[in-house]
């Protein structure tokens, strides 16, 4: 299936210069950050048959970044345009749901606050480390933050009893094991940071 929509996607007609910015793994992330716009949807309170038509689009924007991943490692299309693109992808659709979930009152602002200013020094830290020629490894923390993230916006997008089942009150517990995690990730950020700064410095000298 991915080899025929490679083959299909390699035969439009696209000048080879763009070919760059519009390879297969890049416009799977420009699809992704265009559906953004429906999640404003969300302000609108929808009812429980639209907030879950919302959650669905939701899940598949997020779960089509393990999908542009896989393309660009198995068809080895990395680019810097590629690398640019993945990451900001995956913050605009979870942190733009995030937010537009305050105003109708499904998540609660000041854990929004506490994970958007955590990416924003985590960043910090990274560029910093890589202007100092420092690397950094990506803590496996990390990464289950950002999936508990997914699972409880989904959820919380869903908001209304889904199967039996609480959607609002799953999410919420969800979130808050994504607020641990995103905590003591930045803190693993902030001491790997620290100590291979002081290793460097014990190195020049």
């Amino acid at each position: 299936m991915i080899d025929f929509i490679k083959q299909s996607f390699d035969r439009l007609p696209i000048a080879p210069e763009m070919r760059e910015v519009f390879n297969l793994p890049n416009t799977i992330s420009l699809l992704r950050i265009g559906v953004i716009p429906i999640f404003f949807c969300l302000l609108l309170s929808p009812g429980p048959l639209m907030s879950l038509v919302i959650a669905m689009l939701f899940i598949a924007a997020a779960l089509t970044d393990l999908l542009d991943g896989y393309v660009a490692r198995r068809y080895q299309i990395v680019t810097t345009m590629g690398k640019f693109l993945d990451p900001i992808a995956d913050k605009l659709i979870v942190n733009t749901a995030m937010i537009l979930l305050i105003p109708i009152g499904r998540i609660p602002t000041w854990i929004v606050a506490i994970i958007i200013i955590r990416d924003f020094i985590v960043d910090g830290i990274r560029n910093i480390a890589s202007s100092e020629g420092l690397v950094i490894d990506a803590s496996p923390l990390g990464k289950r933050k950002t999936l508990c993230q997914i699972f409880a916006v989904s959820a919380l997008m869903i908001h209304y009893p889904f199967f039996g089942a609480d959607a609002h009150a799953v999410g919420m517990i969800i979130l808050y094991i994504a607020l641990i995690l995103t905590v003591q990730s930045g803190i693993d950020y902030f001491i790997k940071f620290y100590r291979t700064s002081i290793k460097k410095g014990s190195n020049i000298k």
